[in-house]
């Protein structure tokens, strides 16, 4: 219900919890539209190198880890940036003297490209005579042997090897993922699996009463007629959690440089990123989900891959008819100009995570030149032209923070300081526009608007509560909000110990 204090009133009773806000600013749950939900719970408990400013931070803390852990384990996640120590890339030969008795397989926190040493690497029998793979590399020093980072498609080499978790593990990675984002005021999460192996756990979570976010589980895109039948089979879910959706790759990222772009790198002159995907594939895959009536989200970084990913769209919507698919790009990064507006046209949804402009914008000017950055992370632009546009995290390469990505949108200052007026201060856009994309748009991004993203009678009791009017701070100020409770289908799932009136 929703209304003034004697309207609301009526709905009081005995085990009645009132809560009063006392001028904080309560809003709909936050929508995540872009997380790898386990691997994010997973790498909370990980080594943690992002924030490794130099590469002797980087071997230390690996070398600290890997004393607290047991012989044979592995070592994950990680999530480090190059760029943090001037953009050289790691080597198996930096971690091997610290790691002798663990395989490492840490992820640059973009999740295109890893480090492993050499035990790793020996385990997934990867050395000099390992051909390349077509869609990835394996990066090589002068005499030709593997330097431990390998890219995209060939991060498979390794990753194939990896002990898969126990359903139990998978689950406590899920309960940590949860408690960590209802912290956060996100209350529903579309999750970009790997596999099925998710769905069968989310499912054991929410039939044991457990789940308290609500889950949008997606499942690779080349696997669509596998849920083409479990969707026939089972349906598409309830309000806790759906299936449908199908995730597919067009090309790498641009802190890789595997992005796919039309013109070169502007600091690899030689070099125009990579599709992970042959393009056939991609139009056959497309072909079939939009026929079996599944919903098809691909991710596309580069202005090449972009464009070539909504020319498929395109055929595929007039092969196949009017009707509505919601077609959607996930990051969405890299635009040319004369494609913005196609967005609109043709009801492309924009899924972007705005915390990757503050991140990127520290280096990307380098990396494909001022022009070109232009149309990166073009919200305002998408915006003016009356396109969907959606937020998330990409959690865990980047925190599923977002106070952070309205922060980023609204401010879009770098992480390094060195933008206080903003990189690419137009493409600055609104706190208001910022909301609703974490809300309104991002439940319109699963067919779900008629179910949440709003504060309205009828809809999901899902809320959270903030210690200030987002829309009345100055906007430099909005990262230091809190969050102070978190409400999923009215339980409270997050409740802050300084909340006022508690």
């Amino acid at each position: 219900a929703v209304g003034s204090d004697d309207e609301v009133a009526q709905w009081l009773g005995p085990e009645t919890r009132l809560v009063e806000a006392r001028g904080a600013m309560l809003m709909p749950g936050f929508i995540d539209t872009h997380v790898h939900f386990a691997v994010g719970g997973s790498s909370l408990a990980s080594v943690q190198l992002r924030d490794a400013k130099t590469t002797d931070v980087f071997v230390q803390r690996i070398a600290d880890y890997a004393d607290g852990i047991g012989p044979g384990e592995w070592i994950l996640d990680g999530t480090w940036d190059h760029e943090n120590w001037g953009g050289e890339l790691p080597t198996r030969e930096w971690i091997d003297a610290v790691t002798p008795d663990n395989p490492v397989w840490i992820y640059r926190l973009d999740g295109h490209m890893a480090l492993a040493n050499s035990l790793a690497l020996e385990h997934a029998g990867v050395g000099a005579d390992t051909p390349d793979i077509e869609g990835g590399e394996i990066v090589r020093d002068a005499d030709g042997r593997p330097t431990g980072v390998l890219k995209d498609n060939a991060m498979a080499l390794v990753g194939s090897v990896i002990p898969a978790p126990g359903e139990e593990q998978l689950e406590r990675r899920i309960r940590a993922a949860m408690d960590y984002v209802a912290s956060h005021g996100v209350t529903t999460v579309h999750d970009m699996g790997d596999d099925f192996v998710s769905v069968a756990a989310y499912r054991r979570l929410q039939k044991s009463g457990e789940l308290k976010t609500r889950i949008y589980s997606v499942v690779p895109l080349s696997e669509w007629e596998t849920l083409r039948d479990e969707v026939a089979a089972n349906g598409r879910g309830d309000e806790w959690l759906r299936v449908g959706g199908l995730k597919g790759f067009m090309d790498g990222s641009l802190g890789s440089h595997t992005a796919a772009f039309f013109e070169p790198f502007t600091d690899a002159p030689d070099d125009r990123g990579l599709l992970i995907n042959d393009p056939n594939d991609m139009r056959e895959w497309i072909t079939g989900a939009d026929k079996a009536g599944l919903h098809v989200m691909v991710h596309a970084i580069g202005d090449r891959a972009i464009a070539e990913l909504l020319d498929i769209y395109l055929d595929v919507a007039e092969a196949h008819g009017d009707k509505d698919r919601r077609f959607r790009i996930e990051h969405a990064q890299h635009i040319r100009p004369s494609d913005i507006a196609r967005f609109a046209i043709q009801d492309v949804v924009a899924s972007m995570q705005p915390y990757h402009a503050i991140d990127d914008g520290r280096w990307a000017d380098r990396v494909i030149g001022t022009e070109r950055s232009q149309t990166t992370y073009a919200f305002r632009s998408l915006l003016d032209a009356g396109a969907h546009v959606a937020f998330g995290s990409d959690w865990f390469v980047a925190p599923a923070v977002p106070l952070e990505g309205i922060y980023a949108a609204v401010t879009r200052r770098t992480l390094d300081g060195a933008h206080p007026d903003g990189w690419v201060p137009e493409q600055r856009i609104s706190v208001e526009q910022a909301l609703a994309a974490y809300t309104r748009e991002g439940a319109y991004a699963s067919f779900e608007e008629d179910d949440k993203g709003m504060l309205r009678t009828g809809l999901l009791a899902d809320m959270v509560l903030i210690d200030r009017d987002l829309t009345a701070v100055p906007a430099e100020t909005l990262r230091e909000a809190k969050i102070l409770m978190t409400v999923v289908g009215g339980r409270v799932v997050f409740d802050a110990e300084d909340r006022p009136g508690r």
